[in-house]
């Protein structure tokens, strides 16, 4: 990985180099941003470029052709030690290294690193992957060692804020009394959930959020600018969210059903919008709480459109056949209660409210908001 490779991040970038280029490391190098930002990569590329043997003066880049670039560019570099969250197996010590050929797959195929598929390629879609204890000993031996094809071992540590707290305490002790030679580069999505002892002996490296403009770049070409657009504003920053939008079945069925919730609404069909509300409470929380979130969304988009603002909408194609005949029905006088209802549902079936209920209630208020 090389930082060429990666989008944004000009500043992030030329910190990293210079401090790699200034032989001054610090023990420890915490790297926080949101989900989808790219910071994984953004650790890998760093930790490619310390290793490099091939630099050439004011490239500010790996060589990306030495044999330690090419080791590091098939996961395999002998002085890169990964920490990662991972599940137990069975009752015995379970380490990183024994699922190393799912980690190796994670990270080629999707090197955004969406947690959310992490437990599936550990065998359990609903577990909880965890930085257990174990781990701190094993790489306290591995930095015990010296580096073999270079000068530095590096421990790169994906999400410090899933270790478990003796895991924690043991690491600390690493970090503060560090093996020559060794240095630790942790990425977090949640620092504010690393152990404090931790957090404070690390120096710290904030992203800032990718632009909307870098996220239609890492889209890439073959997308609608429209949809392209659209998708990187309510993405807020966030890769993954953006790609979610742009090619899951989620996003096309949120469309579907915020059009028939607005159409039965409109027709007071009562009874129909009885099994909308039956319909959609089977999504399963999760699922609903994003649709509720969507249909802000919307009712937002559609009243800037009823305004004619059209540099500030950010629709996709499909929303926009749809939002430019109904974005007339969402003016000054619905916009805010609308926007108010679909918050409170949500607030509610986060506080596992019955979803059925609270959906039907919410139908029912749409009429009245809609036809009043």
């Amino acid at each position: 990985m090389k930082f060429s490779d990666i989008i944004g991040h000009a500043s992030a970038k030329k910190r990293l180099v210079a401090m790699a280029d200034s032989g001054r490391l610090p023990h420890a190098i915490l790297i926080s941003a949101q989900t989808g930002s790219g910071e994984m990569m953004l650790a890998r590329a760093f930790v490619q470029y310390l290793h490099c043997t091939g630099r050439r003066p004011g490239a500010e880049d790996s060589c990306g052709e030495c044999p330690s670039c090419r080791l590091h560019q098939s996961l395999s570099h002998v002085d890169l030690h990964f920490v990662y969250p991972i599940l137990k197996r069975g009752q015995g010590v379970t380490l990183c290294d024994d699922w190393m050929a799912q980690w190796r797959e994670f990270l080629t195929d999707d090197p955004w690193m969406d947690f959310r598929k992490w437990p599936a390629m550990l065998g359990k879609p609903n577990g909880q992957p965890v930085i257990y204890v174990d781990e701190a000993d094993s790489l306290r031996r591995k930095l015990s060692m010296s580096a073999r094809a270079s000068n530095l071992n590096v421990a790169l540590v994906w999400l410090p804020e899933k270790m478990n707290t003796a895991t924690a305490n043991s690491l600390l002790k690493l970090i503060e009394e560090p093996e020559e030679g060794s240095l630790f580069v942790m990425v977090s999505n949640s620092p504010a959930d690393i152990i404090p002892t931790i957090y404070s002996r690390c120096q710290r490296l904030e992203l800032r959020r990718l632009s909307d403009d870098d996220l239609v770049e890492a889209i890439g070409p073959g997308i609608n600018p429209a949809d392209a657009m659209a998708a990187a504003h309510v993405a807020e920053g966030n890769y993954i969210a953006a790609r979610d939008a742009l090619g899951s079945a989620e996003s096309s069925r949120n469309l579907d059903l915020f059009v028939r919730l607005m159409r039965l609404a409109y027709q007071r069909k009562v009874g129909e919008l009885k099994k909308w509300s039956e319909e959609v409470a089977d999504l399963g929380r999760d699922s609903i709480c994003r649709f509720l979130d969507y249909c802000q969304r919307m009712v937002r988009e559609n009243f800037i459109l009823n305004l004619r603002v059209a540099d500030l909408n950010y629709l996709t194609v499909d929303e926009s056949m749809f939002s430019a005949r109904f974005c007339p029905f969402i003016n000054e006088r619905n916009v805010e209660g609308l926007i108010s209802e679909f918050n409170e549902a949500a607030i509610d079936i986060r506080g596992n409210a019955g979803a059925k209920i609270v959906l039907f209630d919410l139908a029912v208020k749409v009429i009245i908001l809609i036809k009043g």
